[in-house]
């Protein structure tokens, strides 16, 4: 649940439930605050799962479960993934070395039961494992502007931070804060505010109302904007799906020690390609997400989301699409009837940035 339901609300949020959670959907007109996004910057209560890990193995504990290295420096994080036996993706997460713990971020439904996993894993090493989920709040603030927004609030003798997945504190206005450097799944400028769930008030009042012009905005814009950036998503794209399918290079060290799946990973990189790839596709009309795709008369795939981003003169859509198959001749089942969709790079809209979870085959 949003820690700030009743501030959300005198600013006109209206909300709904996003993986067991209630979230802002949108506090009216979203396709203007798209535009205010990414034409300036916007901020975003962000709703994750977050993890705790201490204790002296915590480092090279999650270091063996996850696909990417877990940086030993304090202020740097990751982007890694949780695989099953299958090489499939059981969950994303950031990995963030705060000194003495780690902090652990995933979809808002994944952190318990990673908890209660990984919990069953420790044997005789000194990790400790809290679920810190309703202590934290989150802020995501997006677009070309987003770092003089920033910098017009954060206090504290520091700069914002300028590399990716790495992070620096400070305070704005009475709360105290850790800002991330994102890695721009909107396909703008990015950073993450985290605070204390009591000083969650303080800091979001701050980012609206304080330095900079902002404007507030909910996951139904959140949506169109990684959507027009060509972002695959945790519950749209990467859940149950094998990461070089998806071209998820961001979330791999094929350098690093074994983790559970790298055997799977490790095959299809040898190979050179995998046998589907995520696309995308312009269209006359929405599919549903499942969408049949095909490639002539052959079954080729199916659309993982679909939408009319505000940006874009005509309807767009992802998809999963087997490699070998001719993206020239691409139609999509939609109501009954196969409409014509044309193969187009990603992102569909280019920002300030590019999202790091582009495809890359």
């Amino acid at each position: 649940m949003t820690v700030l339901p009743e501030v959300h609300e005198r600013h006109g949020a209206t909300f709904r439930e996003y993986d067991g959670r209630r979230v802002v959907d949108s506090y009216g007109r979203p396709d203007r605050t798209h535009h205010a996004v990414r034409k300036g910057v916007g901020v975003i209560e962000t709703r994750y799962g977050i993890l705790q890990i201490s204790g002296d193995d915590r480092v090279e504990f999650v270091d063996n479960a996850v696909t990417n290295a877990v940086p030993t420096e304090n202020g740097r994080g990751v982007y890694a993934l949780l695989l099953d036996p299958q090489g499939k993706i059981e969950t994303d997460l950031y990995v963030y070395n705060a000194g003495e713990r780690l902090l652990c971020f995933t979809p808002p439904g994944e952190a318990a039961p990673l908890a209660e996993s990984w919990r069953e894993n420790v044997f005789i090493q000194d990790v400790a494992i809290e679920n810190a989920t309703e202590d934290l709040a989150v802020f995501g603030v997006h677009g070309p502007t987003a770092t003089e927004k920033v910098a017009s609030v954060l206090h504290g003798g520091v700069g914002s931070p300028d590399e990716e997945l790495t992070f620096v504190r400070g305070s704005m206005g009475e709360a105290g804060v850790t800002v991330i450097r994102t890695d721009n799944l909107p396909g703008e400028e990015g950073y993450e505010v985290v605070c204390a769930a009591d000083d969650a008030h303080e800091a979001f009042e701050t980012l609206i109302t304080r330095g900079n012009n902002a404007v507030p905005f909910g996951y139904r814009t959140w949506e169109s904007l990684t959507l027009e950036a060509g972002t695959p998503m945790f519950e749209t794209e990467l859940d149950g799906t094998v990461p070089n399918v998806l071209g998820l290079r961001n979330a791999l060290d094929f350098s690093k020690g074994c983790y559970v799946g790298q055997e799977v990973v490790s095959k299809i990189e040898n190979r050179g390609r995998p046998s589907r790839r995520l696309v995308g596709l312009a269209l006359e009309s929405v599919p549903e997400a499942g969408a049949a795709v095909f490639a002539g008369d052959s079954h080729a795939g199916e659309v993982t989301r679909a939408g009319h981003p505000p940006l874009r003169d005509s309807p767009v859509a992802l998809a999963f699409v087997g490699f070998n198959h001719d993206l020239d001749t691409l139609t999509v089942r939609v109501d009954g009837e196969q409409v014509a969709a044309s193969h187009e790079p990603l992102p569909f809209v280019e920002g300030s940035e590019r999202s790091a979870r582009l495809p890359e085959y």
